[in-house]
């Protein structure tokens, strides 16, 4: 572990693990890097994995308010910096950072699963005003009820009635990982609000000039093949690879089946023995 200084001043933790060359992680929304602990693991013997939490987190400085994802892209370019790396993942909205970083950071090759990114209306965020103000209100099990049911439009679960699962996210805030996403959903509805105002075309994308893995979970949310298949026609270098078997935690469960994909992607030959894995 190391602190490095941000663009404002304010210290970046950065968890570094791993041999070769650089990696850099951008977390998604309602989580911190603990999750991301088994993909650096899994990549560490071919990569310097280098994780950070951004603002918010308990290592890390507060976020500014009003908050957009300039913070965000400052903080991603300092991490850059120090590491000398030009290889990026993103996950979620995690992901939609890295890509704007993309448009005016040297990065060379980006790999990102289930970018959350509104391409022409198709990411669902009906539901999140309805949401923000539930958090607002102070009930956070009912806004993760909704924003779950907004989100994960694949599961049979979202179509219960409102009040059971409202009942079932109380269950889940007893656990570790519940508890967190709850104090990070303010943050998460946050940076929703912030893809919202940012949809748009496709094409909007197009100066991104790195290489781009746009990986998706087959079995998660079915709107995401959709808009990689569209990002990925706008982009000058990019290709879209489906995982089968894995929904929006896949890249956090890191089976070969993901992982073997973006360590090829990065340069890591697949030996014969993992490329039986996948």
């Amino acid at each position: 572990m190391e602190r490095i200084t941000a663009h404002d001043g304010a210290s970046i933790v950065l968890h570094s693990t791993g041999a070769g060359p650089g990696i850099v992680v951008v977390h998604g929304g309602g989580i911190t890097i603990d999750v991301y602990r088994r993909l650096a693991q899994r990549l560490a013997d071919r990569f310097t994995v280098h994780l950070y939490n951004r603002r918010g987190r308990a290592d890390a400085a507060p976020r500014a308010q009003p908050y957009t994802f300039d913070q965000d892209i400052d903080d991603l370019a300092a991490v850059l910096k120090h590491t000398g790396t030009r290889n990026v993942i993103g996950q979620s909205s995690g992901g939609f950072i890295a890509l704007q970083a993309a448009v005016r950071l040297p990065i060379d090759r980006l790999a990102l699963y289930d970018i959350a990114i509104d391409i022409d209306g198709g990411f669902p965020t009906a539901w999140l005003d309805e949401a923000r103000q539930a958090a607002r209100d102070g009930d956070i099990a009912r806004a993760m009820a909704i924003t779950d049911a907004g989100i994960n439009t694949h599961n049979p679960a979202t179509r219960l009635p409102l009040r059971v699962r409202v009942a079932l996210v109380r269950a889940f805030l007893r656990t570790p990982i519940g508890r967190t996403m709850a104090d990070l959903l303010p943050m998460t509805l946050d940076e929703t609000n912030q893809i919202r105002l940012r949809g748009g075309p496709a094409e909007a994308w197009s100066g991104v000039s790195a290489d781009v893995l746009l990986a998706y979970g087959a079995a998660g949310p079915p709107y995401y093949a959709d808009l990689n298949g569209k990002l990925a026609r706008a982009l000058p270098r990019a290709r879209v690879l489906p995982i089968p078997r894995s929904g929006h935690d896949g890249l956090n469960r890191a089976p070969s089946r993901i992982i073997e994909p973006i360590a090829a992607f990065f340069g890591a030959p697949v030996s014969p023995e993992r490329a039986n894995q996948l």
